[in-house]
């Protein structure tokens, strides 16, 4: 099963307060913050190596990956747990991606539009539409733009609309979260290049970057490396290797061939300078006012919070207290997945897990190894 948890996630996140005395409150909190960064660097993997095994047992939660970048470079990852029961986790493992798919996905389309075989600006419909769409008129407004920054106006999967994929507002003109969108850019790039989309993705980014245990679709090498779901009993097995490829879920890789596609990320390598940008552009922001005294008070820092949120390309870009963070974060039946980082600085956190309850550990560990209350507030 495919799960929606983007805009859950962000149901806490705050509102921008436009008032000019919390200026210096924030320019303090971003001191404190850089501060423990410090402290994350040279602690982080000492107090994770601790704890990981009992953050596991807590959460009932099987394994977790981890790794954290810093100067844009891999600084350490680490497994710990088991990928089945009885079976140890290592760095051969191979996790679910589930939503961390789409960065990928989103990657080879950027480098793609970076090389001038596709623009981000351009009508899909020569190439690709829909059959289910093919007679609304506004399936000629869509374009690669819109997909990775989920102004689609389709719902995340088809199967909340009777299984029938539908336009449900007019593209652009809002945001909404969707996996279809990521499929359809796919489905659009091969069509317009006569090259399987999957091909364009190991060409594009896999090759390049050395992510040599990176697959959209299972792989004889896959045999005994899954992490297996983990989570309450279900009426049906769960069946989560995929056969063709998905834009937008069910990437298979390791905790390092992961960290080193956001260290690629980071250091904007393959991109145009303009896309780079574009990428980490926030295209609308989602805030909501309402939620600012919870989170605040949540991270102890009532009055001093400055936030927005919204989609770029593939990533969701937020301002916490002045610092632009990206990231994104996944969630199928058993499988919990997250990244962020923060381009200023060059820091960098990514946590796999194959457990229903597997937040509840990343969580602690993007506590330990980025700091900040009132960005994990919001998480």
């Amino acid at each position: 099963m495919r799960l929606e948890t983007w805009g859950a996630r962000k149901a806490l996140v705050v509102a921008v307060m436009g008032c000019s005395s919390v200026i210096p409150a924030v320019g303090q909190q971003m001191a404190i913050s850089a501060a423990r960064t410090v402290a994350a660097k040279k602690d982080g993997r000492a107090v994770v190596d601790a704890h990981a095994a009992e953050w596991l047992k807590e959460s009932d939660v099987p394994s977790a990956a981890v790794a954290y970048i810093e100067d844009r470079k891999v600084a350490w990852t680490a497994v710990y747990g088991e990928l089945s029961p009885g079976v140890p986790a290592t760095a051969k493992t191979l996790y679910n991606m589930a939503s961390l798919t789409k960065p990928v996905t989103a990657e080879a389309v950027l480098r793609l539009a970076s090389a001038g075989k596709l623009s981000l600006d351009e009508s899909m419909f020569p190439y690709w539409v829909d059959p289910d769409i093919k007679d609304d008129p506004r399936s000629k407004s869509l374009t690669p733009r819109l997909c990775l920054s989920h102004q689609t106006g389709f719902p995340n999967w088809r199967g909340r609309t009777g299984g029938v994929l539908k336009i449900q507002w007019d593209p652009g003109t809002q945001t909404g979260y969707s996996g279809e969108g990521f499929n359809y850019v796919g489905r659009f790039a091969e069509k317009k290049l006569g090259i399987p989309f999957d091909v364009l993705a190991q060409e594009m980014v896999f090759d390049p970057i050395g992510m040599n245990e990176t697959s959209y679709t299972a792989k004889d090498w896959y045999a005994g490396r899954l992490a297996v779901p983990h989570g309450p009993k279900r009426d049906k097995p769960v069946d989560d290797v995929a056969t063709t490829w998905d834009g937008a879920d069910l990437l298979r890789t390791t905790i390092q061939n992961y960290a080193n596609f956001v260290v690629s990320v980071m250091r904007d390598e393959g991109l145009t300078k303009e896309i780079a940008t574009e990428r980490a552009t926030m295209t609308r922001d989602r805030m909501k006012p309402e939620d600012l005294k919870r989170v605040c008070s949540a991270a102890g820092a009532p009055g001093h919070c400055v936030v927005t949120y919204g989609m770029g390309l593939g990533w969701e870009v937020e301002t916490v207290n002045g610092e632009k963070i990206l990231d994104h974060d996944g969630s199928d039946w058993g499988v919990k997945t997250f990244v962020m980082f923060v381009p200023s600085r060059g820091i960098g956190v990514v946590v796999f897990t194959n457990g229903e309850n597997g937040h509840a550990v990343i969580k602690k560990v993007v506590e330990v190894l980025y700091p900040n209350s009132l960005y994990v507030a919001t998480m």
